[in-house]
């Protein structure tokens, strides 16, 4: 039992034999059992050993018998291999076998084959010869539709010699069916020419269209000779008449031209469609030749007419009238001779790729001098648009209506449809672009010298100046508006008319930015008309005492006061913009308007004590809440103001909110206003915090100890991460005599402050941004947020516009800072629900 146990022990794979002994001898008592182990092991030893050799001896026989088996199946592969050798042997003998059998056999096909392609050449010899001595039979005797039949049986059938021209009989056969074809060729064209030049065409034309059957089987080129002929004969007198004669070939001429020749197409009908086969398209065929030839007297009198020594140009409207006849005309050959009718010219899309076989046929030689036409346009327009800028913006017997607009946009525009209509049926190529190339120049002047001139100041000869009133600046909103979607839809007409390959030469996006750049104008006018009525609110809060306030109340008295001058103002413009994107940039512009006015007097009233910064933290917080429902003025009672509004609302006036927190705190201790500048304000400007002290009346020579405390904490490892400067207070300047921002809003709020604003200025002030440029009107993105002063301007006072025309200064300068402010104030009215040219796609397309 312990030999057992002490074999399995042996056998494990981690054995260790430190262990085992252990485990043996785990006590002293143990060992006298030494010997008796000692024995076990040897004999465990002795049973391996002998294991092994039997192992080895049954290995030593097994590799014998692999081999012995090896060599017993190489010999089985190659007696399978000769079996293979015998087989194969024996298959090629069996095939030479059956070979010779069958040699007989394949003669007799081989003779059978060829006895029956020499008994059908043969026949179709003895067929042909037959059917050309026949053949030249009837044609002696003209006896042309038994001659048409004929001719095609031995044009067949000669097709079957030709690899046997090497024959002398064969080819000598040949030469006389190719004889025979010139011979009829030759006879039919002089029977044509006989019976047209005798006038027999009535008597004969059964002859002559069973002669033309004789022509169809002679071939394409025969056909051809017999219908170029036949056009050549038929317009040898119009030739004559209209291209050897001044006065008759002349424009003026150019009905009896196609007068002409739809007699000629009744001849033809009446008389001639007998004799022709309705497969060679005879009278298209006339028809093109006729166009061609019409086509290229017109282009020798076009040039002759443009060099005449006289000095006179060419007549536009006669041009036009033998333009649309010649339109009309090939309109009539598309209706008559083919079976696909003409695309409709009032249709901007055709599902008919095919092009008419007569479109521009004629046509084609007036549209090089359709820039004539063109021109005659611009004139016009040119004409029309002082006309437009002296007109008044509504008749004086109408009454006004939210969605009024100006009546010489519709008459501009109705005007542009006509136009377009007219010149997509004379020309759909590089006319038509040219002329949208002129819409969009008189586009651009009619947004610079009619729109924006009805919104700016102009002097009237007294005093005050002449400034829009709301209605006024809602209307030109109202037109800008229109002109910017009816461009889109002008813009997508002719790209839907004009040729594919020209498409990219029509862009009027350029004129879509310009009129929504009137449009952001008219919104900023409306936003001064309400800063106009706040002067006296601003005048209350600035006259306040901010440095002896003693006390706390819930809102100032300027605050209910503003609040009911904005409210009261706003109510009225809300009423007037029906579209409610536009009410919401109104009330953008408005609230960032008042924030910036807000800061511009917060600091004319410096200095202010910590109960001063309090009350006016509490007056934000008011303003900030009645700014909210802005919005809501016009709308029924009960409706809540749009969430994103009001946040814009507070996010505006909340800038506000750590300046005044700052100026709060007490500059004794120190420690304290500097930790609180360093929380609220969370910069490491030094000029920051000194604008901090003067707003407080902290006294220059007070102003080092707070100084030098402010470096030590802001070089604290707490601060390392603050910015340098903050955006907001890094804006503003605050001077012993001047109060400003970057973007000049707080200069220019101080200027008002100095005497009342006169909102007459809006309109100069948007003519200069025009000029100077977009930052004029504050920061592009007129519906995004950004620093306090950095978007809405007050204008300085006395820019007046000479005349009250923009067109006074650079035109290509004014016009591109027009598209540049359409360009920002069209994404940002996407932002706010309205759709401005879907079409666009990203910043252009309202969601």
């Amino acid at each position: 039992m312990q030999e057992r146990r002490l074999g399995a022990d042996l056998a494990l794979a981690d054995y260790d034999p430190i262990e085992h002994l252990n485990a043996i001898f785990s006590h002293p008592s143990t060992l006298s059992s030494v010997s008796k182990t000692s024995r076990a092991l040897q004999r465990h030893q002795y049973e391996l050993d002998a294991e092994i050799a039997q192992r080895v001896a049954e290995q030593i026989t097994a590799d014998g018998q692999s081999v012995q088996r090896m060599q017993a199946a190489q010999a089985d592969l190659a007696e399978l291999f000769q079996k293979i050798e015998s087989v194969r042997e024996r298959a090629i003998h069996t095939e030479q076998t059956i070979t010779e059998m069958t040699a007989d056999i394949k003669r007799l096909d081989n003779t059978k084959r060829n006895l029956t392609l020499s008994m059908t050449a043969l026949k179709r010899l003895q067929m042909l010869t037959t059917a050309y001595e026949q053949l030249r039979g009837l044609s002696s005797s003209r006896q042309y539709r038994e001659c048409a039949q004929l001719l095609q049986a031995v044009i067949q059938l000669m097709g079957h010699f030709k690899s046997y021209r090497s024959i002398d009989q064969i080819a000598t056969l040949s030469r006389n069916v190719s004889d025979v074809q010139r011979e009829l060729l030759e006879q039919v064209c002089e029977d044509f020419e006989v019976t047209f030049a005798k006038g027999e065409v009535a008597q004969r034309r059964g002859m002559l269209a069973d002669a033309c059957l004789v022509m169809d089987a002679l071939g394409d080129n025969a056909r051809a000779r017999l219908v170029t002929w036949y056009c050549n004969t038929q317009l040898r007198e119009y030739r004559q008449v209209f291209r050897g004669n001044d006065e008759a070939g002349s424009l003026d001429n150019i009905s009896r031209r196609y007068s002409w020749f739809k007699r000629m197409l009744k001849t033809y009908d009446d008389q001639h469609a007998a004799i022709f086969p309705t497969p060679w398209r005879v009278d298209e065929m006339l028809a093109n030749a006729f166009c061609e030839g019409t086509r290229d007297d017109f282009k020798a009198i076009l040039v002759k007419s443009i060099r005449r020594a006289d000095g006179q140009s060419l007549d536009v409207n006669l041009l036009l009238s033998c333009l649309q006849e010649s339109l009309d005309f090939e309109h009539s050959l598309e209706r008559k001779l083919t079976n696909s009718s003409r695309m409709s010219i009032d249709t901007f899309t055709s599902n008919d790729e095919k092009v008419p076989p007569f479109a521009h046929a004629i046509s084609e030689a007036f549209e090089p001098y359709l820039s004539l036409w063109v021109e005659a346009q611009e004139k016009q327009l040119s004409v029309m648009l002082p006309k437009y800028r002296q007109q008044p913006l509504k008749p004086p017997d109408e009454e006004f209506s939210p969605q009024m607009v100006m009546s010489s946009s519709t008459e501009l525009y109705s005007f542009y449809r006509l136009t377009f209509a007219q010149c997509s049926k004379l020309s759909t190529g590089a006319s038509l672009v040219e002329l949208s190339k002129v819409f969009a120049k008189y586009l651009d002047n009619y947004a610079q010298q009619v729109l924006l001139y009805h919104i700016s100041e102009r002097p009237s000869g007294q005093t005050p100046s002449r400034f829009p009133s709301t209605e006024d600046t809602i209307i030109v909103l109202n037109t800008a508006d229109y002109c910017f979607n009816t461009c889109i839809q002008l813009e997508e007409r002719i790209k839907g008319r004009v040729e594919e390959s020209l498409r990219a030469s029509v862009e009027l996006q350029s004129q879509e930015d310009a009129f929504m750049g009137v449009a952001s104008a008219a919104i900023r006018g409306l936003v001064r008309m309400v800063e106009a009525d706040l002067e006296p609110a601003w005048r209350e809060m600035r006259n306040t005492g901010w440095s002896k306030l003693q006390g706390v109340n819930d809102q100032s008295p300027y605050v209910a006061e503003l609040l009911q001058r904005v409210n009261a103002r706003s109510r009225v413009i809300l009423a007037m913009l029906h579209k409610q994107q536009y009410a919401r940039a109104f009330c953008d512009n408005l609230v960032e308007l008042l924030a910036s006015t807000y800061t511009a007097n917060l600091i004319q009233s410096r200095p202010i004590s910590e109960v001063g910064a309090e009350q006016m933290l509490l007056d934000s917080y008011v303003l900030t809440k009645g700014f909210g429902e802005l919005l809501t003025l016009s709308a029924p009672p009960g409706t809540a103001a749009p969430a994103g509004f009001v946040k814009r609302v507070q996010q505006t006036m909340g800038r506000l909110s750590p300046l005044l927190k700052t100026l709060q705190v007490r500059p004794s201790p120190p420690e304290a206003l500097v930790q609180a500048y360093l929380v609220h304000i969370a910069d490491k400007s030094e000029i920051n915090f000194r604008k901090i002290l003067d707003l407080k009346g902290v006294r220059k020579q007070d102003q080092g100890q707070l100084v030098e405390l402010f470096i030590a904490h802001k070089s604290g490892p707490r601060n390392e991460s603050l910015p340098q400067y903050s955006a907001f207070l890094t804006s503003l300047v605050v001077n012993t005599g001047t109060t400003t921002t970057t973007s000049n809003i707080a200069s220019a709020q101080l200027h008002n402050l100095q005497g009342r604003f006169d909102p007459s200025i809006f309109g100069s002030a948007i003519m200069t941004a025009a000029r100077d440029g977009v930052d004029r009107f504050g920061s592009p993105a007129l519906g995004g947020s950004s620093a306090a002063g950095s978007r809405s301007v007050s204008p300085p006072p006395g820019i007046v516009i000479q005349n009250g025309d923009p067109g006074n200064t650079p035109g290509g300068n004014v016009n591109q800072n027009l598209r540049n402010i359409g360009k920002f104030f069209k994404r940002d009215l996407g932002g706010f629900g309205g759709r401005f040219g879907g079409h666009r796609g990203g910043d252009d397309g309202g969601k």
